[in-house]
């Protein structure tokens, strides 16, 4: 088992010293499924509810998580983010798939940022469809990708 960065030797929380690790262009993809029915996923991609275009909102809102990451999750470095995109597919009749793919120069790797584009924007729709499906479920949130700095190169299975 890899060692926990985030703790100290006496096991309280700390932000990991970055600053003797090399710089380098990193990237991170992440994916999530927002499970639907099938008659709100035909609504979202036609862009036929009431409160208008639901996956460009949803975008923007994923790429200000992204930039936002280190205000939300407690010992997350802040990071001057080079790209983020948001992109939708509609799988079937019944799935949303969200993607976020992240990159930068630095010290520190931006999966945490491509996971929270993913989560923001999958709540986002959420939000904006719950009036006409509260079935919804927002799944499998999860780094598929991942290049630069020390570790290498991750791709999930």
């Amino acid at each position: 088992m890899a060692e926990l960065t985030h703790l100290d030797e006496k096991g309280r929380a700390r932000m990991v010293d970055v600053s003797d690790k090399e710089i380098t262009e990193r990237r991170a993809v992440a994916r999530g499924r927002l499970l639907t029915t099938a008659g709100t996923l035909q609504r979202i991609v036609d862009g036929d509810l009431p409160k208008g275009d639901v996956l460009a909102v949803a975008r923007t809102a994923g790429i200000m998580a992204a930039k936002r990451t280190s205000s939300l999750i407690p010992l997350c470095h802040p990071l001057p983010l080079t790209s983020v995109e948001v992109l939708f597919d509609a799988q079937g009749e019944d799935v949303l798939e969200i993607e976020a793919r992240v990159r930068v120069s630095d010290r520190t790797g931006a999966e945490m940022e491509a996971l929270t584009a993913v989560a923001v924007a999958g709540l986002t729709v959420y939000d904006m469809c719950k009036a006409v499906d509260r079935s919804m479920t927002l799944s499998d949130v999860r780094l598929v990708e991942k290049s630069g700095g020390r570790s290498g190169h991750f791709v999930s299975d």
